[in-house]
């Protein structure tokens, strides 16, 4: 497939930035290291360092005049285990798959500077999604999924102009590429052996925000950002070779989902201040997803169909940075992260995803004007999700009922050095 330059450059870097998702669906709220201090309240409204690009760019008018570097990286420990009710495979398999969520890290950069007293300019270059479930091999509900993977990595390009010293905005393009590898279990009566589905592509969209200072200690923040219309393809293949006639190309239409965050930060003394966030994400523009033929005398049929149903969610935050004597300056939070998954009938193995509940903890050290050092912790407790997944009368194979409930937790450690010149 045709690839320009940008997209060869920003595909050899997606090894490197797979992760289990740590935000509702398969997004990724881990963008920048001092917000995840607060559970990412305040986000749109903070505009305390280079992140802001990615929250709302229109807070580059709020950092200090000169060029500003953020380098932050994240390491995602994320358990999720699977418990066996009732399920009943199309023939007998063992095993509930083990912990289906491995450890990861996520890096990202951000840069930021003013062009004069109006402009300032911004780069982000991150991981907005991503998702990586691996079952063992066997387990009960292989024929549903056994490894799921999406891979991306987002450049956004923004800049900023400044209103007033009481408003201004900002706006973003960005270039985004994806992977995504699916793994799946064949039944006997279908051939046998397993089918692995390889797809990539990439996709555009936009960010737009203002910054509104409505007092001397008080800000609001509002940001959109757009959804991107992903058109994936690429192969399939069955390791049976009684199946090899059915390898060939695919592809998969994908949207991402649409956001709108709005945000506000409160100084209520000279050392405490207090943050809050509600966001918004367009979910629902993820329902049924066919993986389509494109190859071949099979050309123009549906390999197989991913349902989802998304719904869409909100996103409550809420959390206090307090300002010690001395270069120390602490931060706390706690967020509640609804999950588009409607009910346990549409919950994938590939996705068993709930609601999330988060709690977290945060330090800057303040090294001297130009450096700082910023650590971030977070706990994300997942609600319990039963499933109740009948694929039995699926075709082109039966692919069993998978019920049974999910437990999963997440701790994410987090580190980022800004550096100001």
């Amino acid at each position: 497939m045709k690839k320009n330059v940008l997209a060869v450059i920003v595909a050899s870097a997606l090894p490197f930035v797979c992760s289990q998702a740590q935000a509702a669906g398969f997004a990724l709220a881990e963008q920048g290291v001092s917000g995840l201090g607060n559970a990412y309240a305040g986000a749109a409204a903070v505009a305390e360092d280079a992140s802001t690009v990615w929250w709302n760019p229109a807070g580059m008018s709020r950092l200090a005049s000169g060029k500003h570097l953020l380098v932050g990286a994240h390491y995602i420990v994320p358990e999720t285990k699977f418990s066996n009710g009732a399920s009943a495979p199309p023939f007998i398999g063992t095993g509930n798959g083990g912990d289906a969520g491995d450890p990861t890290f996520v890096p990202n950069l951000f840069y930021a500077m003013d062009l004069n007293q109006t402009w300032s300019l911004g780069l982000g270059v991150n991981v907005p999604f991503g998702l990586a479930t691996e079952y063992d091999n066997g387990w009960i509900g292989r024929f549903q999924g056994i490894k799921s993977e999406v891979m991306t990595v987002n450049i956004n390009p923004s800049v900023s102009y400044k209103l007033s010293n009481q408003a201004s905005i900002g706006f973003g393009v960005s270039y985004q590429r994806g992977d995504i590898e699916l793994l799946t279990a064949i039944p006997a009566v279908a051939g046998g052996g397993e089918n692995t589905t390889k797809i990539d592509g990439d996709a555009w969209g936009f960010n737009i925000g203002a910054l509104f200072a409505v007092g001397p200690a008080t800000r609001l923040g509002v940001h959109y950002r757009s959804s991107l219309d992903y058109k994936l393809d690429g192969t399939t293949s069955f390791s049976s070779p009684a199946l090899a006639a059915a390898n060939g190309d695919v592809k998969l239409d994908l949207e991402t989902p649409a956001t709108f965050s709005f945000s506000a930060a409160h100084k209520a003394n000279q050392q405490l201040e207090l943050l809050a966030d509600v966001t918004w994400t367009e979910w629902s523009r993820i329902d049924r997803l066919p993986v389509v033929r494109t190859s071949g005398p099979l050309s123009g049929q549906t390999l197989d169909t991913l349902v989802f149903n998304f719904e869409d969610t909100w996103r409550v935050a809420i959390g206090a940075n307090y300002k010690l004597n001395g270069p120390w300056t602490v931060r706390g939070g706690v967020a509640y992260d609804q999950s588009p998954v409607p009910n346990a009938q549409v919950r994938s193995v590939r996705l068993p995803d709930n609601d999330r509940y988060w709690l977290s903890l945060g330090a800057t050290y303040q090294m001297s004007k130009a450096s700082r050092f910023d650590f971030g912790y977070s706990f994300i407790q997942v609600k319990d999700a039963d499933i109740n997944n009948d694929q039995r009368t699926a075709t082109p194979f039966p692919k069993g009922l998978v019920n049974g409930t999910y437990e999963a937790t997440v701790n994410i450690f987090s580190v980022s050095y800004q550096h100001s010149f």
